[in-house]
């Protein structure tokens, strides 16, 4: 008996000499931490989105002829100061550092690839905001992480926690952008990073409150498309098919950016003369196609209201293609997935003028859907950005089409590292 009650009186010593904890909840400093980093994501979000839209609005000024030039000298000064402050890498480096580098973005990267890509997308290139970003908030999770000394999983997760908040302030969608900062790490082994899901959804709301309360953009559809209704069980089918043919553009895609790649890296120049070509060739395009100036966030909506002819959307189609080789290849810095779902957007139109019969809506999003899922083989995240960007309330024909892309995709990938990453975990 002496025993045992020694035994319990150490038993509540114990007990008595730990910290008393008031919280009876899941939440924790974590939680704060996420929620911080969001803050961060959204701020910078908005920051960069502001001094974008000043740039663009100044540069918008020179048109017609004076394009070429413009975009010419953008291309100089952007290769200038990747050459002189340094190369800030692309979307392989970012899912290689995540995935090799023990979660971590490099910071020292972020003022090359700011400046550079503000005066690339501002111009007029056929890239996005989002690499760049997705670079800086990802970079940001990563310093903040590393402020309170977190290691291993918890500081990777801050790092994709980071990257969710700069997708999510652009597209407006937390769960398309959280599931992206994952997907687009390893198509076939996101579920490798569970334990930065939460902190991503997190961080994501975080920073879709901020950017939304400064920029005023990003609730609701930002693509105005006609209502659709599933009338009949072959709307499925239709889905497919039309994600079959905007997967042969995909491929297409893919070897028109391997083969400008190919002719860049045979030009024995510095990165400033690539830039300054790569500009030449897209104020030729943007001279004689307008619409494919920029990135397509407007343009995909001026697209959708315009009564263009067939011809003429076949050859925006194949321009817009060649605009965002040429801007991929020539050095200059932004993302794609934008300039994909304008050419998805595009096909969709083209394939419309053949079968006015089938919903336009149901057309167009099935191509937006599985062109983007062939490129960058994301095919969760894709169908749901895609219904949050469009208001498109029918989410599997969506789905539907998204995996036809992802499964008809090209067996090496057009983002290299995710190919490294399948040799790399078979070594």
């Amino acid at each position: 008996m002496k025993l045992k009650r020694k035994r319990k009186l150490v038993t509540f010593l114990n007990i008595l000499d730990q910290p008393i904890q008031f919280n009876p909840f899941v939440f924790s400093r974590k939680f704060i931490l996420w929620a911080l980093l969001g803050l961060f994501g959204g701020v910078i979000a908005s920051i960069y989105w502001i001094v974008l839209e000043f740039l663009t609005h100044k540069l918008a000024f020179f048109q017609g002829w004076q394009v070429i030039p413009t975009m010419a000298v953008c291309g100089l000064l952007a290769g200038l100061i990747i050459h002189f402050i340094g190369d800030p890498g692309e979307i392989q480096l970012i899912v290689n550092n995540i995935r090799f580098n023990k979660g971590k973005l490099d910071p020292k990267n972020n003022p090359s690839m700011v400046l550079s890509s503000l005066l690339c997308i501002a111009s007029g290139g056929s890239l996005g905001p989002e690499a760049p970003l997705v670079q800086v908030t990802g970079s940001t999770g990563t310093w903040l992480g590393k402020l309170f000394r977190f290691k291993g999983e918890d500081l990777r997760s801050m790092s994709i926690a980071g990257m969710a908040s700069g997708f999510t302030a652009l597209f407006g969608a937390p769960l398309g952008g959280s599931l992206f900062s994952l997907e687009i790490l390893h198509h076939e082994h996101a579920v490798e990073y569970y334990k930065a899901i939460i902190p991503a959804f997190v961080a994501s709301c975080f920073s879709y409150v901020v950017f939304a309360f400064i920029i005023h953009i990003g609730i609701g559809p930002i693509w105005d498309l006609p209502s659709y209704e599933m009338l009949t069980k072959f709307d499925f089918l239709y889905a497919v098919l039309f994600a079959i043919a905007a997967t042969i553009v995909g491929w297409g895609f893919i070897y028109c950016t391997k083969t400008f790649k190919v002719l860049f890296k045979k030009l024995q120049t510095p990165i400033y003369i690539k830039t300054c070509l790569g500009g030449i060739a897209l104020g030729f395009i943007v001279f004689y196609f307008p619409i494919t100036r920029y990135f397509g966030h407007h343009e995909i909506s001026q697209l959708l209201i315009s009564d263009f002819s067939l011809s003429f959307l076949i050859t925006i189609l194949i321009f817009k293609i060649l605009a965002i080789a040429i801007t991929v290849t020539s050095g200059w810095r932004g993302g794609f997935i934008i300039p994909l779902f304008f050419c998805g957007a595009t096909l969709g139109l083209i394939i419309h003028h053949f079968i006015p019969s089938i919903s336009l809506s149901l057309t167009v999003v099935s191509c937006m859907a599985a062109i983007n899922a062939c490129v960058t083989r994301t095919p969760m995240s894709t169908t749901i950005l895609l219904a949050t960007l469009t208001g498109f309330s029918y989410f599997i024909p969506i789905l539907f089409a998204s995996l036809t892309g992802y499964f008809f995709a090209p067996k090496i990938p057009f983002i290299t590292s995710q190919m490294k990453i399948e040799k790399k975990e078979l070594k």
